[in-house]
C-alpha cells in the first residue's frame, strides 16, 4: 500500500508518497498548488492508495488569512482526490504527529524530525540524508516534507492500535 501524505501551504505543499511496508519514501517534494491540484485531477497522477492530510485546528486561538488560504487549498485537494482517484481520505492533526511520533504533545516540528531521523536512519549522517555518493533514508528531504513524512508516519503507526480510533476518515 502506498500512502500520498500532505502538509498543505498557501501557495506551496509539502508531500511524500510512503510505502507502507518499508516505509521508505518513494516521492516526495515541495510542489506549486496549482500543480499539485493539477496531479491530483489526473495530470501526471500520484500513485497512491490512501490519500492523509494534516487537519487544521486552532485550539480556541484565532487563525489568520494564511492559515485560511491553506485551508482552502486542502479542500480543494481533497475534492480533486474524491473527483478523480477516488482514493480513502484521512487526517491527522498535528498533536497527534507528537504524540505519537514522539511521545509528547509539547514536542515541536523540530523533535519530530529528530525522532524520525532516529528512528529509520540512526546511522545516515547529514540528519539522515547521507550524501550524493552515500544516499540516506532521507536524501533529498527538506522544509515541509518532513511534516508530510510525519504524516504518512503517524497514519501508518496508529493502524491496526487501539488508537486507531484517531484517525478520522473525511
Amino acid at each position: 500500500m502506498k500512502v500520498l501524505a500532505l502538509d498543505v501551504g498557501t501557495t506551496e505543499t509539502g508531500y511524500c508518497v510512503v510505502d507502507s511496508e518499508t516505509r521508505k519514501p518513494i516521492e516526495f517534494g515541495k510542489i506549486d498548488n496549482d500543480l499539485l491540484l493539477d496531479r491530483l485531477m489526473g495530470h501526471y497522477p500520484f500513485d497512491y492508495d490512501i490519500f492523509v492530510y494534516e487537519q487544521f485546528t486552532s485550539y480556541g486561538m484565532p487563525i489568520g488569512a494564511t492559515t485560511l488560504e491553506a485551508i482552502k487549498w486542502n479542500g480543494r485537494f481533497i475534492q480533486a482526490n474524491i473527483d478523480n482517484q477516488c482514493r480513502p481520505i484521512y487526517n491527522i492533526t498535528r498533536i497527534e504527529e507528537r504524540r505519537v511520533i514522539c511521545n509528547s504533545v509539547k514536542s515541536g516540528d523540530t523533535e519530530v524530525k529528530h525522532a524520525l531521523i532516529e528512528r529509520f536512519a540512526p546511522k545516515d549522517s547529514n540528519f539522515g540524508k547521507g550524501t550524493k555518493k552515500n544516499k540516506g533514508f532521507f536524501y533529498g528531504f527538506s522544509k515541509d516534507m518532513w511534516s508530510a513524512y510525519a504524516v504518512a508516519t503517524t497514519y501508518l503507526d496508529l493502524l491496526g492500535t487501539k488508537d486507531e480510533k484517531q484517525i478520522s476518515e473525511y
